[in-house]
C-alpha cells in the first residue's frame, strides 16, 4: 500500500512539474530577448540582425536585443551564447564563418553543430570577384590571364585568414593556376580601402559590401559567385558562365539557439524569424543591402549548416589555412 500511494504521489509530482513546464512555454516569451551578434556594429551581419530583429519584436511581444561581441573571427562572441542559458532568451547570429572555423581552428571552446540548434537562416549573399580599376581585365579569364602573366606581382585581399573570401581567393587560384598572393586584413573594411587605393589588386568580397563603391565606379566587378547573375547588378556574369563554374561559395546569416533549448521554443522562434523574413518590409530592406532573403524551416537550415561545415572544410583543407 505504501509503495502505491509513493508511486501515486510521485506521479502527481511529476504531472505537476509537466504542467508548469507547459504554462511557462505558453507564455514564452515574457522577458525581452538578445541575439548575440559576434562581429562588429555597422557590418552586414550585424544589419541584417537587427533588420530581422526588429520584425521578431513585433510577432513574439518582446524586445529582440542586439549585443555586439566581436573578436576572434567570430568565436568570442559564440562562446558567450553557447555557454547561455538553453531558454530561448539568449541566440546568436552565426555566419559561413563560423562553419569556416570549425576546420580553421583546431582547438575551439564550442561546435556549431553540437552546441547550437539551427533556427533559420535569414539570409545568404554572393561574393563578388572584384579588383581595382587599374587592372586591365574585364572579364575571370581575363584576370586569370593577366595574373598568370604577373606571377607574385598580383595580390588579393580578405578579412583575415580562413575567412570566405579567402578561402574563394584560394579556390580561384587554384582552378584557374593563377597564384596570387594573399593579403590578410583584421577586417573586411580594412582590404576595401587597400583595394581602393591600390596596395591589394583583388577581392572576393561579400556583395553588400563592394556594391556602393562597384556602381560608382571605385571598382570593377568581373563576376559573382553561384549559377546566376544578381539583381542588384545584372550586368555581371555569374561564374557559372565563365570557365570555374565550381565557384559557388555564398556568405549566409543565421539565427542559433544553444543546445537543450526545448522543442516547444525552438518552434516558436523559428516560426517567428521565418515571419519576419517574409515581411515585405523587410525583405525589400534585405534586398537593398544586396542580400537575398531566405527564411527557411529549422530542419532544412539545419541540413544546410551540417552541410556547409563539411563544405568548408574541404576548402580550408585545400587551402592550407590555420591559425593554430
Amino acid at each position: 500500500m505504501y509503495k502505491a500511494i509513493a508511486a501515486l504521489r510521485g506521479l502527481a509530482v511529476a504531472t505537476a512539474l509537466a504542467a508548469t513546464s507547459l504554462n511557462a512555454m505558453a507564455d514564452y516569451p515574457d522577458r525581452p530577448l538578445r541575439i548575440i551578434v559576434p562581429f562588429a556594429a555597422g557590418g552586414a551581419t550585424d544589419v541584417i540582425a537587427r533588420t530581422v530583429a526588429q520584425a521578431m519584436s513585433a510577432r513574439l511581444g518582446q524586445s529582440v536585443v542586439v549585443e555586439n561581441k566581436a573578436g576572434a573571427n567570430g568565436n568570442i562572441g559564440a562562446v558567450a551564447a553557447a555557454r547561455s542559458d538553453a531558454d530561448g532568451y539568449t541566440l546568436l547570429m552565426a555566419t559561413s564563418s563560423h562553419a569556416i572555423n570549425a576546420t580553421l581552428y583546431q582547438k575551439l571552446n564550442y561546435s556549431l553543430t553540437r552546441d547550437f540548434v539551427a533556427l533559420s537562416n535569414l539570409a545568404s549573399v554572393p561574393l563578388l570577384l572584384v579588383v581595382n580599376p587599374s587592372i586591365p581585365a574585364s572579364s575571370a579569364s581575363e584576370l586569370a590571364t593577366y595574373a598568370k602573366a604577373n606571377a607574385g606581382r598580383v595580390n588579393y585581399g580578405s578579412g583575415g585568414t580562413g575567412t570566405a573570401s579567402h578561402l574563394a581567393g584560394e579556390q580561384f587560384s587554384t582552378l584557374t593556376g593563377a597564384k596570387m598572393t594573399h593579403v590578410a586584413y583584421k577586417g573586411g573594411s580594412q582590404a576595401l580601402n587597400d583595394l581602393m587605393g591600390g596596395q591589394v589588386q583583388v577581392m572576393f568580397a561579400n556583395l553588400p559590401e563592394v556594391l556602393s563603391q562597384v556602381q560608382g565606379g571605385k571598382l570593377k566587378a568581373l563576376a559573382v559567385t553561384g549559377n546566376k547573375r544578381h539583381a542588384a547588378l545584372p550586368d555581371v556574369p555569374a561564374f557559372s558562365e565563365t570557365p570555374f563554374p565550381a565557384m559557388t561559395a555564398r556568405s549566409w546569416f543565421g539565427l542559433f539557439a544553444p543546445t537543450g533549448t526545448p522543442p516547444a521554443v525552438v518552434e516558436k522562434l523559428s516560426q517567428a524569424i521565418v515571419q519576419s523574413v517574409a515581411d515585405p518590409a523587410v525583405k525589400d530592406r534585405l534586398k537593398g543591402l544586396g542580400a537575398d532573403p531566405v527564411g527557411d524551416s529549422q530542419p532544412a537550415f539545419q541540413k544546410y549548416v551540417n552541410q556547409e561545415v563539411s563544405r568548408w572544410a574541404v576548402l580550408v583543407k585545400q587551402s592550407g589555412a590555420t591559425v593554430d
